[in-house]
């Protein structure tokens, strides 16, 4: 008799029951006008035309030949992908409500069941942005007083980074500490300590969520859930860490809380308990689940986003130090040794520029965040079926030759006129565009031009001495940057990295 060990028996079952999905699809798709894309070949569809370092390379690649509308067969499925500025604002923009969906998949109906922001549809998840987008001004975004705390929270960095006294460090705790007291601080209304065990939780849970959702597991739980389900892996790590985290974020925050005073409401944690008091049509969606989802929605948005952004921003100044340079010196001119606000961005054209420039070369999220079409939906002489996922690829748009001269160059003059003064383009949209547009970008913008000022008013940054500097990703889905030393030298010729520095101090 002849034995077959469990991973060859799960490789023949899986194969089987792609090549029962591929023969489904394609029949399927003879029967609908979905734009022309690669032919997929049976059980891997067209994942052997992908570089799956840089997958969203290749899909750029493939619009060249197929159009910037084409069909493409991944691990999400078979799914329709967007290239280009022109024609992703005109599928998140002109058709909005049609692409205003997320999918979810058997993975996210599991971790987060419909709630919260990130991986919800329908009412609840209006509900939700519409809470969040109302707090997130009410506690921060426009007010003075998110101003004063961010300035705090980017004067303890300073003084954490300062500790080093220009040795090389790694300056991700540091950053990631600093960002998630910005947005706890909202939630919760106070901030934590760099080394609070509570603090250091929330950051580990969002970096082990990110980490485990560039698994392959996970992806193939999405396929074929059923057999899955039957084996360990990733997806199983995933499932708990949601559990996990839920728990952590109701104990840590949510708790046992008294009634709140509609008076005295001082942070996102209480106007959330004060719609749960309400009697309205949308109250019964502000239950406690679906703010502890909520919660870990604006954890990761909050933290990942904004620290990813900050650590990319200082190794180009390292990269580029003729730039930061340029930017010290508009700070020194502007603000010289005061407090930055951010009043002054309107006076630093030049650093404005820089910070915009920033977000397009760093393209955290280079394949932007998958759309689900709510309806069956006539677009540009195609159907796209209801159900169908909708990729609109950002890193198209930020090397897009008609809006941008340089694209595969850090240029900031991408955002400059003749005359230096600074210039809009349409195509910056790296919170993207449409109804799922990021909710916290005010803030975003306001956490990046004050922390990017401060530490460069502070410090002129440098890699440790013989060290090159590496601006190739270190992660996939989230493009972060790989682990790396830095050295922060105070803006005083006494303290170097090393005796043969050669930074700048103005």
């Amino acid at each position: 008799m002849v034995a077959f060990d469990p991973i060859t028996i799960l490789v023949s079952v899986v194969a089987f029951l792609f090549l029962v999905n591929f023969y489904k699809s394609q029949r399927k798709e003879k029967d609908t006008n979905l734009p022309p894309g690669p032919r997929p070949l049976p059980i891997i569809g067209n994942m052997h035309l992908f570089d799956f370092q840089e997958s969203h390379k290749s899909f750029v690649k493939l619009s060249k030949e197929y159009g910037p509308i084409y069909t493409a067969h991944t691990a999400l499925g078979k799914i329709v992908v967007l290239c280009g500025y022109d024609i992703i604002k005109e599928a998140l923009i002109d058709h909005a409500e049609e692409f205003a969906d997320r999918p979810c998949g058997p993975v996210f109906s599991t971790t987060n069941r419909n709630y919260g922001l990130v991986h919800a549809n329908g009412e609840s998840w209006k509900a939700m942005r519409r809470f969040s987008l109302t707090a997130l001004r009410d506690f921060g975004m426009g007010k003075k007083f998110l101003e004063v705390k961010i300035g705090e929270e980017a004067e303890f960095l300073v003084q954490a980074m300062s500790s080093y006294k220009g040795k090389p460090f790694d300056n991700q705790k540091l950053i990631n500490a600093a960002v998630a007291n910005v947005i706890i601080s909202i939630v919760l209304g106070h901030r934590f300590d760099y080394d609070d065990a509570t603090l250091l939780k929330v950051i580990e849970l969002v970096d082990e969520h990110s980490n485990l959702m560039a698994k392959t597991a996970v992806h193939l739980y999405n396929r074929v859930p059923r057999l899955m389900s039957l084996f360990p892996g990733a997806h199983y790590k995933l499932f708990e860490l949601a559990r996990k985290s839920q728990e952590f974020i109701t104990a840590a925050f949510i708790k046992e809380k008294k009634d709140v005073d509609v008076n005295d409401v001082r942070n996102l944690i209480d106007a959330y308990m004060v719609k749960q008091q309400e009697k309205s049509s949308s109250s019964h969606h502000f239950h406690n689940d679906n703010l502890a989802v909520l919660l870990s929605d604006l954890f990761a948005g909050g933290i990942e986003t904004t620290s990813t952004t900050l650590r990319w921003s200082l190794m180009l100044m390292i990269k580029y130090p003729e730039i930061q340079k340029k930017v010290q010196q508009e700070i020194e001119s502007v603000i010289g040794s005061a407090q930055p606000q951010t009043e002054h961005r309107k006076q630093m054209p030049y650093t404005d520029a820089v910070i915009h420039e920033i977000h397009r070369v760093s393209d955290i999220l280079p394949h932007g965040v998958p759309r689900e079409a709510t309806k069956e939906v006539p677009f540009r002489g195609y159907i796209i079926p209801k159900g169908t996922v909708v990729l609109p690829v950002l890193y198209s748009v930020f090397t897009d030759e008609a809006y941008f001269k340089k694209p595969h160059d850090f240029y900031p003059e991408h955002f400059l006129d003749d005359k230096g003064n600074f210039k809009k383009n349409e195509a910056f949209i790296p919170f993207l565009i449409g109804k799922r547009s990021c909710v916290g970008e005010a803030l975003v913008k306001i956490e990046m031009f004050l922390f990017f000022t401060y530490l460069l008013q502070n410090f002129t940054f440098q890699s440790p001495p013989g060290v090159e500097i590496d601006l190739r990703p270190g992660s996939r889905v989230v493009r972060k940057p790989k682990q790396h030393m830095i050295c922060a030298n105070p803006r005083n010729p006494n303290l170097q990295c090393s005796p043969q520095s050669n930074s700048s101090h103005s």
